[in-house]
Formats: structure tokens, C-alpha cells, sequence
């Protein structure tokens, strides 16, 4: 099969698969609500989150008392006669919102029992090979947290169904928009971008003492034009992307820029006497330092995954898992670790980079776009020669030696390997 042809194929099923489709967006504007809607606000969230804590201690105790697992439908169902049992307090707030909370507390627990269940997987292959060649123990699974309670301060977002409880009014021709949520009030906010398509949920969010209304909708996806290329593509630490058909996209580090300033306040911090004024303003200023890395790194993202998205129509990526990846190396009572201060900052600069966040990012954008995103297996991408198949060795970070194609950049390399991986070809991106 031509390469030519197939290039149609996949235009042809990403045409097919995305015609009609739906997607949801998030846009997120900043609020500026007055003092008394502020307080209100945040009784909000301190009466979501007592609700919250609730479910989770109905949970903890129908399971250690009587051996009974409580689900969503069973603490929904109680809403009412929580509602009318306590009306200036959970019965001011919405019905449909206080359900959300509860799906949230249910989205916690599922994710607890699904690690519960690979935890479990790991050990069984763990015990296949509990002792390795000279005779030690293996190194022992991590340990799977149970769900916590929230604490008011990280209780810090609220959804509310649109229409019921909450409602959008978007700025007509102007600059400000409002959000009118049930307890709360009508917020002003700032609305620098349209919103496209049906408004589904608002959500009211506190960081730290800003204000945020997330407004989520649901629009039909538009696909781009065809391009007719695919590519491959490697992350990695030393250079943020490399792709297969060459281009490097250098790592930001946005972290260690900012390091040597956020240490100094950190330490400025702890010094700082308990409820002082002076701590309260360095936890402000920490608070901004922390919001400017992180507000750089998604731009950062955001840009990286539109060019990607506007110029391939199929694009591959390794499924890491980022929890292994970032484990820590410090080990256990018995047996400490190994290199734990190189592995620590191994792990850091894996966290800067935020290859979860802009893949994350980059899946919803090709959605949106029509595009396609494939995933493949991450083992030995940057050892294995893409021309031969040879196990290469790597002298040094950027470069490997095949016995049989010589020297090559890992990084590229890497990237074909995926490509290929993928059933992309050779991974370099032509023109079809």
C-alpha cells in the first residue's frame, strides 16, 4: 500500500469518527465578587465540604462497622432528609449541586478501588519473582492511600448544573459577564474570550484568594482541514519534544527559574511568627510565585499542543506512567535507597516538564480538532536503532551507538520508534 493511500485512509476515518461528534470545553474567567458575596462564597464551600466529609465518614463506618460498601445512589437518596433536617444550612444550597459532590466523593473512591485492584496485580507479579538473581528481596509495592477528609482550605470548587442552581449570562458586546450561583449571588466576570457552544456546568473555584467561574459547554467538534502528515512523537527532560521528522522543542524549566526565589520565601515563611501579619503577606507572595510557574507551564502547553495539532493529522505518543516514573528512590527501614538526591531531582524536573498536563491538553485538542492521537508502548523506544532494531548503547544523553547504523540522536530516534510503533511508517512526516 502506497503511502499515498495510506494517508486517505486516515483522513477518511478521522472524517468518519469525528462528523456529528460532541466535545466539551472548559473556559475559565476570573470573578470579582463583592465582600458579601465572598462571604457567602465561602460558606459555599464549607458547607459542601462538611457534606463531603459526612459521606466520606458514612462510607468509612458502614464498611468497619457492618462490613457495607455505601454508593452514590444510596447517599443521594438522603439529600432530601438532610435538606429539610438542617434548612439554614445545607438546605440553602442547590439540590443538583450538592449531588455533584457527591459524585465527586464516588469518582474518589472508584479511583481508589481501581489502584487497589493494579496494587494488587503488582504484588501477584512481584511474589512470581520475589528474589532476584543474588538472592535479595525485591522492592516492596507502594502503598495505596485510602480517600482523606478535606480540610476547608483544599476544599476549593463547587459545580452547579447549568439552569439549575447557577446560570450564565455572557457579556454582550462588553467586558464583563455574570454568573448568578443559588447562595452565592450574581458575580461579575471577566470574560476575555467568547464561549462556544451549549452551556452544561458552571463551576465556582477559589485559588487562594482569587475567584474563578469555569463555564463548561458542549459543541459539536470541527474538524481541520486534512494536512496529510503524521509524526511521532518523544518527551523527555533535557529537551521538553523531539519529532520524528526533526524538530526540537527546548524544555522551558520553568521551575528552576523561579527555585532560588520560592526557596527564599519558603524559608522567609517558616520563620515567620504563627497568624502574623508578616507570614499572611509571604504566603501571598508565595502563593503568586507558585500561580505565575504554573500559569506559565499551561501556556506553554496550550501553544506547543495547537502547533502540533494545526500540523499533523495523526500524532503518536508514549503511554508512561508518571507515577512509576516519579517514585521516589528513598527506599524502606531495611534497605535505604540509592542515589536518592539524584532520583529526587530526576523527579522534579519530570514534574516541571508536565508531560500529564500537556497530555492532557493535546488529546483535547485533537479531539476538538479531528485529529488523532495514538499511544504505544514506552520499553526501549530510545535504545532500539528505528533502521535495524539493534539494542543500542548510550554513552551520553543525546546520543546512542548502534553496532550496525553507528551514532544517532536518542531523541530522534526515539520519536521513529513511535512513529513506527504506531504504524505510522518510518515516522518522518511527509507530505502525502
Amino acid at each position: 500500500m502506497s503511502e499515498a493511500t495510506i494517508r486517505r485512509s486516515i483522513d477518511e476515518q478521522t472524517t468518519r469518527r469525528t462528523k456529528g461528534r460532541a466535545v466539551r470545553r472548559a473556559f475559565k474567567f476570573r470573578a470579582y465578587p463583592t465582600r458579601p458575596q465572598e462571604g457567602r462564597a465561602v460558606r459555599l464551600l464549607r458547607d459542601h465540604c462538611d457534606l463531603y466529609n459526612a459521606a466520606l465518614q458514612e462510607r468509612r463506618d458502614a464498611w468497619r462497622m457492618r462490613k457495607v460498601s455505601v454508593g452514590y445512589g444510596d447517599q443521594s437518596a438522603q439529600l432530601r432528609e438532610i435538606r429539610e433536617a438542617d434548612p439554614d444550612g445545607q438546605g440553602r444550597h442547590s439540590f443538583t449541586a450538592q449531588q455533584q459532590t457527591l459524585r465527586r466523593l464516588d469518582a474518589t473512591f472508584r479511583a481508589f478501588f481501581k489502584r487497589v485492584k493494579a496494587t494488587e496485580k503488582d504484588k501477584q507479579r512481584r511474589a512470581k519473582r520475589q528474589a532476584n538473581k543474588d538472592g535479595k528481596a525485591t522492592k516492596q509495592a507502594r502503598k495505596v492511600g485510602y480517600p482523606r477528609f478535606k480540610p476547608y482550605q483544599r476544599f476549593d470548587q463547587v459545580i452547579f448544573v447549568a439552569g439549575d442552581g447557577a446560570r450564565w449570562n455572557p457579556a454582550d458586546g462588553g467586558r464583563w459577564a455574570h454568573a448568578t450561583f443559588q447562595a452565592v449571588g450574581q458575580l461579575k466576570v471577566n470574560q476575555h474570550r467568547p464561549v462556544q457552544g451549549r452551556v452544561k456546568t458552571l463551576q465556582l473555584k477559589r485559588e487562594y484568594r482569587r475567584w474563578y467561574v469555569i463555564v463548561v459547554t458542549e459543541a459539536e467538534a470541527e474538524p481541520l482541514p486534512p494536512s496529510g502528515r503524521t509524526v511521532g512523537v518523544d518527551v523527555g527532560v533535557a529537551r521538553f519534544l523531539t519529532t520524528s521528522d526533526g524538530e526540537v522543542i527546548a524544555n522551558p524549566r520553568f521551575l528552576d527559574a523561579a527555585q532560588a526565589r520560592i526557596a527564599q520565601l519558603q524559608r522567609r515563611t517558616e520563620r515567620a511568627r504563627l497568624g502574623s501579619g508578616n507570614r499572611k503577606r509571604l504566603r501571598r507572595v508565595l502563593a503568586k510565585q507558585w500561580r505565575k510557574v504554573r500559569n506559565q507551564r499551561r501556556d506553554f502547553h496550550h501553544k506547543t499542543a495547537r502547533a502540533l495539532v494545526d500540523t499533523y493529522d495523526v500524532l503518536a505518543l508514549e503511554g508512561l506512567n508518571l507515577d512509576n516514573l516519579t517514585a521516589s528512590a528513598s527506599g524502606s527501614v531495611e534497605e535505604s535507597g540509592r542515589n536518592v538526591a539524584q532520583k529526587a531531582g530526576l523527579n522534579r524536573s519530570i514534574l516541571d516538564a508536565g508531560w500529564g498536563q500537556f497530555t492532557r491538553i493535546l488529546v483535547a485538542k485533537a479531539e476538538s480538532a479531528g485529529r488523532r492521537v495514538v499511544r504505544v508502548n514506552p520499553s526501549y523506544t530510545s535504545l532500539d536503532c528505528h533502521a535495524c532494531g539493534t539494542r543500542c548503547s548510550r554513552p551520553r544523553q543525546h546520543t546512542i551507538v548502534c553496532p550496525n547504523c553507528g551514532e544517532q540522536d536518542a531523541d530522534l530516534n526515539g520519536a521513529r520508534n513511535i512513529a513506527t510503533r504506531a504504524g505510522l511508517g518510518s515516522g518522518q512526516a511527509l507530505v502525502a
